[in-house]
């Protein structure tokens, strides 16, 4: 009996360790905290193109050391059995003799060691560079999804701050209906309020209706970015004054092309075209290797005594070799690299003028951003203090209804234009980030 409950206790042990491991394993897979940086480096570590683009690496630098293996010894075993059922003849000394024996088997080890052939010099001086640019293919990979991540984050959340602002519109247009029809019940004002009361929340709902839906697809997106389980619940989190602080930045800054990953990946593709080029040229230097073997040889009449005695045999010797003609080739080979080598600097000149124009882009509607969030900023609370101020006046039969609906609406407008200008800021200044070359991941 006692054996019986010690195995029970093992059973539920392990059962209730495997379900902890479930679980944390669960939740290392989704964010309990998502502000926008935590959801930047979900993205860094989950999304596909980032993983892809690591995998990359990898097979990058199997690549190189496979290449460089080559600088090794190259050791090669051979083995051979071979049985004739006629000896080969020969012509000797006038005569046609049958040379031989039946049964022949060789055992060898071969050893080749490269001196200097241009194949490994190229991999061993652009091996570096190799790395580097599959490096910087990485980086720019995750500065678009950087880019990407943070936008539609902003974008989400400007979707949920203009449901959250017609939820209130949709307060004040329900208490609105109620005053109108208790004061059409009482026979102070005819129906005509009731209905226009009535036509604005029906519109308030509606318009509630689309962006719900609208949010829906726009976490969906922001999950996708990031590669974030599509089932699993994404808790945005933000602080609104910290981010009207942080819309901010130096347009005061200089353009400066070493900081852009574009620039980089020309400046590394410029240094692989110089190796190229300088590969083509050393195609006149002769391919020059070492070899050597050692064999072990069998020769024997009989099968069954094939492996005795051995007679082993040995040599080493030294290769060098050079195509000297070949329809002139080689020099078409070299020019060939010449022209790709200037194709890049022209690449290069064309980066800097992109650049720059996607800076001036990126500034002007930075800056144009800026001056409307801080315009509608101040539309807000006169909006604000408007509606008030007509709300009482109406109450105090001063103001028609139709005065109260045009105030509610200018408010709603003034309320959804704000958001929509500060996301929209904070959108350009990513821009302007990308641009300069300073987005940090």
């Amino acid at each position: 009996m006692r054996k019986i409950y010690i195995s029970l206790f093992f059973v539920v042990f392990e059962f209730a360790t495997a379900n902890k491991s479930i679980s944390q394993s669960s939740n290392d897979s989704v964010l309990q905290s998502a502000t926008l940086n935590n959801c930047v480096q979900y993205a860094l570590l989950h999304q596909p193109t980032v993983q892809q683009s690591l995998i990359d690496e990898s097979i990058t630098e199997k690549g190189i050391q496979t290449k460089l293996g080559d600088w090794y010894p190259q050791l090669n075993f051979n083995y051979n059995i071979q049985n004739f059922f006629q000896l080969p003849s020969t012509y000797f000394g006038g005569n046609v003799v049958q040379s031989g024996t039946y049964n022949n088997s060789t055992f060898g080890l071969g050893v080749m060691q490269n001196i200097f052939t241009r194949d490994l010099l190229l991999a061993n001086r652009t091996a570096s560079d190799v790395r580097k640019q599959i490096k910087q293919s990485t980086v720019s990979n995750k500065i678009d999804v950087v880019v990407n991540v943070s936008k539609a984050f902003y974008d989400v959340l400007l979707t949920q701050k203009q449901i959250n602002v017609l939820d209130e519109d949709i307060i004040r247009l329900d208490k609105s209906l109620k005053d109108a029809y208790n004061q059409y019940q009482s026979g102070i004002v005819d129906k005509t309020d009731y209905k226009r009361a009535t036509i604005s929340l029906n519109n308030a709902k509606a318009e509630r209706k689309q962006i719900q839906d609208l949010l829906s697809a726009k976490l969906a997106l922001l999950k996708q970015l990031m590669g974030y389980p599509d089932n699993s619940i994404l808790p945005l989190q933000y602080d609104s004054s910290a981010m009207e602080k942080e819309a901010f930045i130096d347009t005061a800054q200089q353009v400066v092309y070493q900081n852009r990953i574009e620039y980089q990946l020309l400046q590394t593709q410029q240094k692989l075209q110089q190796a190229n080029l300088q590969y083509n040229k050393w195609s006149y230097i002769p391919t020059v290797s070492a070899f050597g073997a050692y064999n072990f040889n069998y020769l024997n009449t009989s099968f069954g005594k094939l492996y005795n005695p051995v007679y082993p045999s040995s040599y080493i010797g030294l290769q060098l070799s050079m195509p000297i003609f070949q329809g002139n080739k080689r020099v078409n080979q070299i020019k060939q690299a010449e022209l790709q080598l200037k194709r890049v600097d022209w690449d290069m000149i064309s980066v800097k003028s992109k650049i720059n124009a996607q800076y001036a882009l990126a500034l002007a509607s930075y800056k144009g951003n800026l001056a409307n969030y801080a315009a509608l900023k101040d539309n807000v609370l006169l909006a604000n203090d408007v509606y008030t101020t007509i709300r009482l006046q109406y109450n105090s039969g001063v103001k028609t209804y139709l005065d109260v609906i045009i105030a509610e609406s200018d408010l709603r407008t003034a309320q959804l234009n704000y958001y929509t200008a500060l996301y929209q800021l904070l959108q350009s200044k990513i821009d302007v980030q990308k641009a300069l070359g300073t987005i940090q991941y």
